[in-house]
């Protein structure tokens, strides 16, 4: 067997992290369960209690037989991750809180306490893999391609990446849930969370009313025609179709096709809206990405790659070019909604090399419009 390591998991209160220390545990490893708490406001709320997931997890450490702390990164995250989510907001763009939280508090906060507490290693139910090569470490995608969740974890270091264990990322989802329901787990049919805590399943628009100004302003069409009011450009994101106001039947009878948000112009506050799902403002040849980070520590040569701009969305081929402030791509298929703010990952195969927060968006065609802000 292969030497016994001190490992602290992160228990969320789901089945992934469940089986993870399970399945440490049957290594032989001396598995530490830690429940993270990185929410306090409202937490009370029906939206999003963290006492519910707290319970879940302590029963699967008792089920499991380990041991499992109550860590509370509520202050550390609001700090790093939270007050990053607002300024991204209220900058126009459309940031992804998942892939700071993994950067900053998982693999950051939450490494440092388990070190503290003479872990040798931590370990999450992230699908994704480690793999050492020649002293390196290389981010893998996870075995399930449904599940795969590496383009949250492009951001990790080399020094994170030694230190980090994800032994569901080489299963599939349905066979965690078989060993969760064949080892007895409590929550072994859980469903899986689909947001980040500090929304839950509140209504966004809601959410974001509490913590970002809005000023009202036009909707505007591709032929120059308002055609709505916006609540306040931060409310909206690229390629969004529902809550837009703006349905109804054409002049002459008939079904409008859908509206969707195609560019915000934040000097004038304007929300740019076009008809249908592949109107040519909604599609974008090329990006260029800055604040990068790259798992091997430096930037790869440029060259053909593909690239994923929002996750669950399948690798595109695109040319690579690396620039002073972080990288552009020029893609073989013109890409859907890519959206500032965003990450863009990178891959080579299996491999996740990294990736960086879209800047901006050239469209298809020289003629299509303004351009993403």
């Amino acid at each position: 067997m292969a030497r016994r390591h001190r490992i602290v998991v992160g228990l969320s209160g789901g089945v992934d992290s469940a089986v993870t220390a399970w399945l440490l545990k049957q290594q032989g490893h001396e598995v530490v369960g830690i429940f993270m708490k990185n929410w306090e406001d409202d937490d009370d709320s029906d939206y999003c209690s963290s006492n519910v997931d707290f319970v879940d997890a302590a029963a699967v450490a008792d089920v499991i037989g380990i041991e499992i702390e109550h860590v509370n990164f509520a202050a550390d995250y609001k700090d790093r991750v939270f007050a990053e989510f607002l300024r991204e907001y209220q900058a126009g763009r459309t940031p992804n809180p998942d892939v700071l939280c993994n950067a900053e508090i998982k693999f950051k906060a939450f490494l440092d306490h388990a070190l503290r507490l003479g872990a040798e290693k931590i370990a999450t139910g992230h699908y994704a893999r480690v793999r050492e090569r020649a002293g390196s470490f290389e981010l893998l995608k996870g075995l399930d391609p449904a599940k795969d969740q590496s383009y949250f974890l492009h951001r990790l270091s080399q020094a994170q990446l030694a230190k980090s264990l994800f032994p569901v990322g080489e299963l599939k989802k349905t066979e965690v849930r078989r060993i969760a329901a064949e080892i007895g787990l409590p929550n072994a049919k859980k469903k899986d969370s689909t947001g980040i805590c500090f929304i839950g399943e509140r209504p966004f628009r809601e959410f974001l009313n509490r913590y970002l100004n809005h000023v009202p302003g036009p909707m505007i069409d591709d032929r120059g025609h308002e055609v709505g009011r916006h609540v306040g450009l931060s409310f909206y994101t690229l390629g969004q179709r529902q809550g837009l106001g703006i349905g109804g039947v054409k002049a002459g009878g008939g079904q409008h096709a859908p509206w969707y948000v195609a560019r915000k112009e934040l000097d004038r506050n304007v929300l740019r809206v076009v008809q249908g799902h592949d109107h040519p403002w909604l599609l974008s040849a090329a990006l260029s990405a800055d604040d990068v980070s790259w798992v091997a520590g430096t930037a790869p040569d440029a060259g053909r790659m593909a690239a994923k701009t929002r996750y669950r969305q399948s690798d595109a081929p695109c040319a690579f070019r690396p620039t002073p402030q972080g990288f552009e791509l020029d893609f073989d298929l013109p890409q859907w909604a890519v959206t500032p703010g965003q990450s863009a990952v990178l891959y080579d195969g299996e491999i996740c090399l990294g990736g960086g927060v879209i800047a901006g968006a050239r469209a298809s065609s020289p003629t299509t419009g303004p351009q993403a802000s």
